[in-house]
């Protein structure tokens, strides 16, 4: 057993800001409640008219790259030539040679409004073959549509979408527009079918953790609260920028899940308290001083990890950064005040309605319980448990190490999905890439028409650039002014690796004498995309790192822990990327999870589960390791403490994951690959993290660590008794009279 550290601890005053503060909610829990229900409600009627001011799916691209460049010369040049719509003709009987199949078609085109439909291509307008499949019997049109908003151009298309039918032909629509709105559709029912879910398997959950209905409604009600406040929040943000579809979903789980988890980490404290205060205002003040600093400490961690994504330009990544921050704010805040005023009001009573006969028991002594000897048998062979553990978590992460990145696109979709259909189609019976070309802008100092020298100039950089490996065929498809567009034909899919090589050896060709050149299309966009976020990717990591270091330290005055914390969760972490390469990129349970792998994984997604995932693992860390403290400010001894804290959180944390777990795997039955992606990673995180890595690795560490694991430099030592997030500020009457723990039961 570890000797009582000879470390100094500082004095601190008996009421600490926490205490205070739980006794205002106290006094003025009706007025909180009153104006908690004012904003559930603006949540209910206006933060839900969110689902119609949310941007359509999109916002992967990184903006001001080579890519984005191109795209606006050459939508200023040419107008814009993005496949709004791309609607998929075919006939079993008839061929495009056909007459009949050639009137249907072109008589429907010709039908569509100009005010709606700008202009169209086809077999027909262009006569090229691209538009005819190998069998003959399919081809397709791309219309572009009039607006100049993503929003103008959805509703172009909700005005002639009942309109793009051929008389005697099949049609079937894909294309951007209708991509993005069956992802958006999708998305909204997502949420609705996993709020749905999810409420009633949460509430049977809590009343069988904690026995009674009365205290199993606290946390749903703070995680129904925290939906509304970021829905709301979301709805604010619509008035300053635009704000991902996708965001939703990571809003809702957030929302849902922070709120619960604070929600059960109060309520178990103050149901604790009740035994050992003396009146319902101390046991508040009591609750708010432990439970509501770890909250508080958890809160704010999250929200800085999630803060990180602001540090992309990637619209998704930046819209999620701003709903995650507020939706976790709203969670903290919800937690400090709403729910405090809730036991407040509820006192004893908060264990009525009880379901078992226990509910009402003083809890079981620290020294005794099966957390308590699970610690006992990891600190007893530390490096038996840690050692096996790390090699677990390195050999799940294993698969990572040939991850595959690719874009984001119908193929997301369920194989069912009209878009995906019409996407299939394209890329395995039309030759060439007809709707996902590699374009190149040429850009002289003058126009190019009437110049031989440069259009002799052009010419050869058209030839050097079919010569590119991998191009099959290169030609000129616009002069406009000083303007041209090349485009480039190749085999491979959009998104493959190889894709990307040719866009690598194409930037590398040099431009015309006096000309400059910029690449573009789908694989160009993913090039740049995966530029933008590895530049980007070690700013987040520093941001996190020094947030973990300063936060951790403020709340348990250790320069070890934060180090200890950042280790646990990359290992956690390496684990859940490995096993998502493994089964969404190789393919492996894509029967069972029904989805169809395409080989590869979108970058975006790995970035926007870290932050996620490192938030809510420090969430737990947090938890563990107050309790920890706790103890171990009381009595010195580090074994001692780890027991006990594992004993008092070991459950909660538990508990915490498997109803975060539950919220996440509704969400996991989207249709949406990545989403499914996302929500399948999160589980198995969860899972390693509540299991392995915080009921056995992390006391396995501190063990070995032993009072290295509370080292801080003299000075900062000196700092964090001044300034230090602490409990109840270590003297307060409490901590004095709390006793040690007792003997184990038999």
């Amino acid at each position: 057993m570890s000797q009582r550290s000879s470390a100094p601890r500082a004095p601190a005053p008996a009421h600490s800001v926490f205490e205070r503060w739980g006794r205002v909610n106290y006094r003025h829990r009706r007025l909180i409640l009153v104006v908690a229900l004012l904003v559930a409600g603006l949540g209910a009627v206006w933060g839900t008219t969110i689902f119609a001011k949310v941007q359509t799916a999109g916002g992967f691209d990184a903006p001001d790259s080579q890519s984005q460049h191109e795209a606006a010369l050459a939508t200023q040049a040419f107008g814009r030539d993005a496949g709004d719509v791309v609607v998929l003709y075919s006939s079993p009987a008839l061929t495009t040679a056909s007459p009949a199949f050639r009137s249907a078609l072109t008589s429907t085109l010709a039908a569509l409004p100009h005010s709606k439909a700008e202009s169209y291509a086809s077999y027909w307008s262009t006569g090229s073959r691209s538009f005819v499949s190998a069998s003959g019997h399919q081809t397709y049109a791309v219309i572009e549509l009039a607006g100049a908003t993503d929003t103008a151009r959805q509703d172009s298309y909700d005005a002639i979408k009942t309109r793009l039918g051929a008389p005697g032909l099949r049609s079937q629509v894909g294309g951007v527009v209708p991509t993005d709105e069956t992802i958006g559709q999708q998305t909204t029912a997502s949420i609705t079918r996993a709020e749905g879910l999810s409420f009633p398997i949460l509430l049977i959950l809590l009343l069988v953790i904690f026995g009674g209905l009365a205290a199993a409604c606290l946390p749903l009600a703070i995680g129904a609260l925290g939906i509304l406040g970021s829905f709301t929040a979301l709805r604010l943000l619509t008035m300053l920028t635009g704000v991902s579809v996708f965001s939703l979903n990571i809003t809702t789980i957030l929302g849902l899940g922070l709120g619960i988890d604070y929600g059960l980490f109060l309520v178990t404290r103050f149901r604790e308290e009740l035994h050992h205060q003396g009146t319902v205002e101390d046991a508040v003040a009591r609750t708010v001083a432990t439970a509501g600093r770890t909250v508080l400490v958890s809160g704010v961690t999250v929200a800085i990890v999630l803060a990180s994504l602001m540090l992309f330009p990637e619209t998704i990544l930046r819209s999620i950064g701003y709903g995650g921050v507020a939706t976790v704010l709203v969670d903290m805040i919800a937690a400090l005040t709403v729910l405090p005023a809730l036991l407040a009001v509820l006192g004893p009573k908060v264990n009525s309605l009880r379901v078992r006969r226990s509910v009402q028991r003083p809890p079981a002594a620290e020294a005794s319980g099966g957390w308590y000897r699970l610690a006992h048998s990891v600190m007893r062979r530390p490096v038996l448990y840690a050692v096996p553990i790390i090699v677990v978590l390195l050999g799940l992460g294993s698969p990572f190490l040939h991850v595959v990145w690719g874009g984001v696109d119908a193929t997301a979709l369920p194989a069912s999905a009209a878009p995906r259909i019409v996407t299939d189609a394209l890329n395995t019976d039309f030759p060439g890439n007809p709707t996902a070309p590699i374009e190149v802008i040429v850009q002289f100092p003058g126009a190019v028409t009437g110049s031989p020298g440069r259009t002799a100039g052009l010419a050869s950089y058209t030839s050097r650039l079919d010569q590119v490996p991998g191009v099959s065929a290169a030609a000129v498809t616009g002069v406009h002014g000083d303007i041209a567009r090349i485009d480039l034909s190749y085999r491979p899919g959009p998104y493959t690796p190889q894709a990307r090589a040719i866009v690598a050896g194409v930037r590398a060709v040099a431009a015309p004498p006096g000309a400059t050149a910029s690449t573009g299309g789908q694989s160009a966009a993913l090039a740049d995309e995966l530029s933008s976020l590895g530049q980007t990717l070690p700013w987040m990591a520093l941001t996190l790192v020094l947030a973990t270091f300063v936060l951790l330290f403020l709340a348990f005055g250790s320069l070890v822990l934060p180090l200890q914390a950042i280790v646990m969760n990359v290992l956690s972490l390496s684990a859940m990327y490995g096993v998502v390469t493994w089964i969404f990129q190789d393919g492996h349970l894509s029967g069972l999870l029904g989805f169809t792998p395409n080989g590869t994984i979108s970058p975006v997604i790995p970035t926007l589960m870290f932050a996620i995932m490192f938030g809510l693992s420090m969430d737990y860390e947090v938890f563990l390791l107050s309790r920890i403290r706790e103890r171990y400010d009381v009595t010195g001894d580090n074994t001692a403490a780890i027991a006990s804290g594992l004993q008092r959180t070991g459950g909660v944390i538990t508990s915490a994951a498997l109803l975060l777990i539950i919220v996440i795997g509704t969400f996991s039955i989207s249709g949406i690959t990545f989403i499914k992606l996302l929500g399948v990673g999160m589980i198995v995180a969860l899972i390693l993290d509540a299991t392995l890595v915080r009921m056995l690795l992390v006391p396995a560490t501190l063990r070995l660590l032993g009072d290295a694991s509370w080292w801080a430099p003299a000075p900062l030592r000196r700092f964090y008794a001044r300034y230090g997030l602490r409990e109840d500020d270590g003297s307060g009457p409490a901590a004095i009279t709390e006793p040690e723990p007792e003997p184990a039961r038999t």
